[in-house]
């Protein structure tokens, strides 16, 4: 089970990454002021929308690549991601950090990371990490 501190150590761990709260004060991770993961607590349409398969632990959002991506990861494991009727036709994934693990957490974050960071700065990145 992931953390809050999880996401933050990770987050921070990557290139120019800041943390700012967004507009409500929930935390948002940033590359180059360009959010990639933040706190997404649900808010009254969406658990309306949801139901009861709406999750009351808490709530990260992730940037992905694109729609295909966001697809594969809530076919593959729908206990973990999901998303709402706010987010149709966004590139980005809601996940319930209480069910993922850390190693999915790093790999998500990193991806997100990816997914906004600018090319060049993620060129250098994977270059040092290959």
């Amino acid at each position: 089970m992931a953390t809050w501190e999880d996401v933050r150590r990770i987050a921070l761990g990557l290139p120019e990454t800041t943390e700012r709260p967004t507009y409500d004060e929930a935390p948002a991770w940033r590359v180059r002021d360009k959010s990639f993961v933040w706190e997404r607590p649900l808010r009254r349409g969406e658990l309306d929308a949801l139901g009861d398969a709406a999750p009351d632990g808490p709530i990260l959002g992730a940037r992905v690549p694109d729609l295909g991506a966001k697809e594969a990861l809530i076919a593959d494991d729908p206990a973990v991601y999901f998303t709402t009727p706010h987010f149709d036709g966004y590139p980005a994934v809601l996940v319930r950090l209480d069910r993922i693990d850390v190693d999915e957490l790093t790999e998500l974050v990193t991806e997100a990371w990816y997914a906004r960071a600018p090319k060049r700065l993620a060129t250098a990145h994977r270059a040092e990490n290959a």
